[in-house]
């Protein structure tokens, strides 16, 4: 099985946290939908005798599409692919844009799931990070696709949002309890430095939230919902029972897939690859039919650390026998770096797996770096 994903390289605005590759200009659309489909054929045999399970629209803001584009985009996926009858197609939206009519037609095209950028319930920090949408729009548009029959609903929040507190972070998730979704994404606030928050931050206006409190909303997160019978399968991922993310499941399984559209990545298993990350660029080289993407042959080190870090970061652990296997060679000093962080409380292990405590959650990528061959 694999996957494919498709970049949607627009915004209506910049959210001053944002540092992915977008463009709040949208004359280009047009061509860019009609190079993503030239892409796609241009693309076959990256997935030669590969099933496709799962397809996701990410950005972007891809609901900022009409459905008929979207629909162009599928069916030229269906027509390129052997894609699975049910397969789960995502698309991340926002409140903004969506509304019964476009629901309805989302669902008729296919698309069984959506991802929404909700991050706030809280209007006052939705203006603070310049989101487009408020809190009455977000309660309509899940409403409004639950009416049109899409029930597979996950949001985004944001945690460690600068001057917030606990109680802030508690209101957040009880509203999220009150909707009664299948599944939330998570993500502590990260300050980039070409970001608008970046530059404040460098100005000395913007200060980042204490690590103590973010660590405290995080830890209290896990808590909550474990409580309430969802999963923490992923760092920064929680669902209830058969509502796993399959698409973002299978990066973190090590499977194959493959991207589309300006700054898309894609991985087959010895090598990954990357699209120009340049919305023009990308259009005239696609229609040129010469190179828009390079590759990068991964050595035996480049697949360990890869399975290192995506395994850590998931409720299926670090398995060592699946790690000697990649690199055929003694792994001692990883195994004593292991033991040191099984004293420290940060990892435990459960059967013959490796896995993060809750305290090691935090500091995943801290530890996950120094894991690496």
């Amino acid at each position: 099985m694999a996957g494919i994903y498709l970049h949607v390289p627009y915004c209506k605005v910049k959210c001053h946290y944002c540092d992915f590759h977008f463009s709040t200009k949208h004359d280009s659309i047009a061509t860019m939908v009609s190079a993503m489909e030239l892409e796609i054929e241009q693309r076959q045999k990256y997935l030669s005798d590969e099933t496709i399970s799962t397809i996701y629209f990410g950005g972007g803001t891809p609901s900022l599409f009409s459905t008929e584009l979207i629909a162009r985009l599928i069916l030229k996926i269906r027509k390129s692919f052997l894609v699975l009858v049910d397969a789960e197609i995502t698309i991340e939206c926002n409140p903004d844009d969506l509304n019964n009519e476009k629901l309805k037609a989302f669902r008729a095209i296919g698309v069984n799931r959506l991802s929404i950028g909700v991050q706030s319930f809280d209007d006052d920090i939705l203006k603070f990070m310049n989101r487009a949408h408020t809190t009455h729009q977000t309660l309509l548009c899940i409403d409004e696709a639950r009416n049109a029959g899409i029930e597979n609903i996950t949001i985004d929040l944001i945690y460690g949002v600068p001057n917030t507190d606990l109680n802030y972070w508690k209101n957040q998730l009880h509203q999220f309890e009150k909707l009664d979704l299948n599944h939330l994404s998570s993500y502590c606030l990260t300050i980039e430095p070409k970001t608008f928050f970046g530059h404040q931050n460098k100005l000395g206006i913007l200060t980042a939230l204490q690590d103590e409190i973010s660590l405290n909303q995080f830890q209290f997160m896990i808590d909550f919902l474990t409580e309430r019978n969802y999963e923490h399968y992923e760092i920064s991922n929680f669902a209830k029972p058969g509502f796993i993310s399959k698409h973002n499941s299978a990066y973190w399984l090590g499977e194959k897939y493959l991207g589309i559209g300006p700054s898309a990545h894609s991985y087959d298993l010895e090598k990954r690859g990357w699209n120009v990350a340049n919305n023009s660029k990308y259009i005239q080289l696609v229609n040129a039919q010469k190179d828009y993407h390079e590759n990068e042959e991964l050595s035996i080190a480049n697949r360990c650390n890869d399975y290192l870090l995506t395994r850590l970061r998931t409720k299926w652990g670090l398995d060592l026998k699946e790690l000697d296997f990649i690199s055929n060679q003694e792994l001692s000093t990883l195994k004593k770096k292991l033991t040191d962080y099984l004293g420290q409380g940060l990892i435990k292990i459960e059967g013959e797996k490796y896995k993060l405590t809750d305290s090691g959650k935090y500091r995943a990528d801290g530890i996950a770096a120094d894991l690496f061959i």
